[in-house]
């Protein structure tokens, strides 16, 4: 028996109710008396969104997966529409047009190259043009955005005839992408009884304790300690009880700016102002050092130098992620160093004084020195 029909109308049922709920929200003037029942309506879409994905999933070959083979110290995502000039850009930043190969992931072409900056090896992938309702499956938005999930790094590029960023924003966003956020800090235990109770160690100004019970509720929680350590409202609550969000830096990219004059280029700066982005022209190369820089800042990158011993410090540094400990280090070296890890000298801005002895939860900073003992 063909059950394809039948999968395609509870699809189809599935988004009549996520409009319709929506519709809902929208009519629902927001108050104190109404705060709970949007936040519920908004749960349920979620919900909703959830099981759709997952019977979209099950039609789709291979599960809807795309792998992409990681290299160097990170990985940055060219995200655009079409003809904005992403491969121009790609080719200005790796400097290695001639290299330049497609690699195939499913039914998705992504064209990667390495960006070396300040010592770090950076991946970019330019991605096929993402159009308007690509979170919908439109133009294979889908693929491509589950790419982009995997990033570390996206760069929305517009150019001075088509720069409504908000729409890239927008389409990532229904995709489960919160750009520029940090995760929620929530911390939650199941119990077996006594129903759902909440402590908060900051003040909740965005929503109110019943609300929250009544979206846990609405995930399934009926008996549970929640900690609440950060000033949430009801869609962040939501995005973390969801489980499927992920959190990148941003930023965007103008590009074709040598085709307007200053007048339209302030213009287009005021209209942007609220995403901070640089005003680049791939093709005549300007701007393309500040586009370099402005990755390697985001990344949020540290570098630290090895210092075997009996030898001099490497002249080449170790590039790591702000935070990253004495464990990360030994990581990215080998996991036979975390094996036979005895402990660790460190000298620059984190030691208390030159070789301090350190254990693996020891953080780094930019400009530290680090030595490795071993048993």
């Amino acid at each position: 028996m063909d059950l394809e029909p039948k999968k395609i109308i509870m699809a189809e049922e599935i988004e009549e109710q996520i409009k319709n709920i929506e519709e809902e929200i929208r009519n629902t003037p927001y108050n104190k008396s109404t705060e709970q029942h949007i936040g519920r309506l908004k749960a349920k879409i979620a919900k909703l969104k959830e099981k759709k994905e997952k019977r979209e999933k099950g039609k789709s070959e291979g599960g809807g997966g795309y792998d992409i083979r990681k290299e160097g110290d990170a990985t940055v995502a060219l995200v655009g529409l079409p003809s904005v000039g992403k491969s121009t850009l790609l080719n200005k930043l790796t400097n290695a047009e001639s290299e330049v190969a497609d690699y195939h992931f499913t039914t998705l072409d992504v064209i990667p190259g390495i960006m070396e900056h300040n010592g770090a090896e950076i991946q970019l992938l330019d991605l096929p043009g993402l159009v308007e309702g690509a979170s919908r499956g439109k133009g294979r938005g889908r693929e491509i955005l589950s790419v982009i999930r995997n990033v570390d790094l996206i760069i929305m590029i517009g150019d001075i005839y088509r720069s409504d960023i908000s729409k890239i924003v927008e389409e990532l966003r229904s995709h489960g992408i919160r750009l520029n956020q940090k995760p929620p800090d929530i911390k939650i235990e199941e119990k077996d009884k006594d129903g759902i109770k909440i402590n908060t160690t900051v003040e909740l100004n965005k929503i109110r304790k019943e609300t929250a019970m009544d979206i846990l509720r609405e995930f399934g929680y009926v008996n549970a300690n929640v900690v609440i350590r950060s000033d949430i409202d009801d869609q962040e609550l939501i995005d973390f009880l969801s489980n499927n969000r992920v959190y990148p830096a941003s930023f965007p990219i103008i590009n074709k700016v040598d085709l307007v004059d200053e007048e339209d280029k302030k213009k287009l700066a005021d209209d942007l102002e609220e995403h901070d982005p640089l005003f680049i022209s791939a093709e005549e190369g300007e701007g393309i050092q500040k586009v370099k820089q402005r990755i390697f800042n985001e990344l949020d990158f540290i570098r630290i130098f090895l210092r075997p011993q009996g030898e001099k410090a490497d002249d080449e540094p170790m590039i790591l992620k702000r935070g990253s400990t004495v464990n990360d280090v030994c990581k990215k070296l080998h996991s036979d160093f975390i094996e036979n890890f005895r402990y660790a000298r460190v000298w620059g801005p984190t030691a208390k004084f030159p070789k301090q002895k350190v254990g693996m939860d020891h953080e780094l900073a930019e400009g530290d020195t680090v030595r490795i003992i071993t048993k």
